[in-house]
């Protein structure tokens, strides 16, 4: 599939899924790979003849929106928010926290909370949830390649890893349980939230609203939420904390 025809079709389907394409624009080869795919898989020729399938066809928007799921990762990833979280964040909320990594992909992001609490010295018990079940499973195993990896600290990695696997008493910190953040909020009340580069880059406003205000009924006074360097939270649930690493507080 060509690229302004997968853009077509993208710019046509997000919406019905309450996506946006703002979001997919400079992602967009990673769901465009997927739905070639499907269309492969499906013996459709073009895009144009896969809308007409999905007009006749309910049940291939759920296909469609899993195309659509975008699972970048890495450890540390925008290093300067984990140190801040080890800094200033997980002290603040200490000295023991009950944390949520919404859409953790596979892994990287909850152990890099869990490395962070650790270097802090703060108790962490860490929820990590996503929708892809094959991406949980490797999560679980928590191995990793070293693209993975190269952005950690150098002593970090030599003291939390051996042979590209975390080590036991790290990957016991983190539970992982599939979850769609449209969806209710895990039971229990939480003192930090991540929930960057999921739903304030991807959602549609309207979703975005519903998302934040079911992120804020999980996190208890005064808990944090951290979202993606680039994003902010819809207006209303969360008043800046350190907006210029992505930290917001409920009120």
């Amino acid at each position: 599939m060509r690229d302004d025809e997968c853009v077509a079709l993208l710019q046509w389907a997000l919406p019905r899924l309450g996506l946006r394409w703002q979001g997919f624009r400079r992602v967009r080869r990673q769901a465009c790979r997927r739905v070639a795919r499907r269309l492969e898989e499906l013996g459709l020729p073009d895009g144009a003849a896969y809308r007409a399938y999905l007009d006749a066809n309910d049940e291939e928007w759920a296909e469609l929106d899993r195309c659509c799921r975008v699972t970048i990762s890495r450890f540390w990833r925008d290093h300067a928010v984990f140190e801040t979280l080890r800094d200033v964040v997980l002290p603040a909320l200490g000295p023991a926290v009950r944390a949520w990594s919404v859409g953790c992909a596979s892994g990287e992001e909850p152990y890099s909370l869990v490395l962070a609490a650790a270097n802090a010295g703060v108790a962490i018990d860490a929820l990590a949830t996503d929708v892809d079940d094959a991406l949980l499973e490797r999560a679980r195993a928590a191995r990793y390649p070293e693209s993975s990896l190269r952005a950690l600290p150098p002593a970090l990695r030599a003291r939390a890893f051996a042979d590209g696997r975390l080590a036991p008493a790290h990957r016991e910190r983190a539970t992982f349980a599939l979850h769609d953040v449209r969806d209710d909020p895990p039971g229990g009340s939480f003192d930090l939230v991540l929930c960057r580069n999921v739903a304030f880059t991807y959602f549609a406003d309207d979703v975005q609203r519903a998302v934040a205000g079911r992120l804020r009924r999980a996190l208890r006074p005064a808990g944090a939420l951290v979202v993606g360097a680039h994003e902010t939270p819809p207006p209303g649930p969360f008043e800046p904390w350190l907006p210029e690493r992505g930290v917001w507080r409920r009120p």
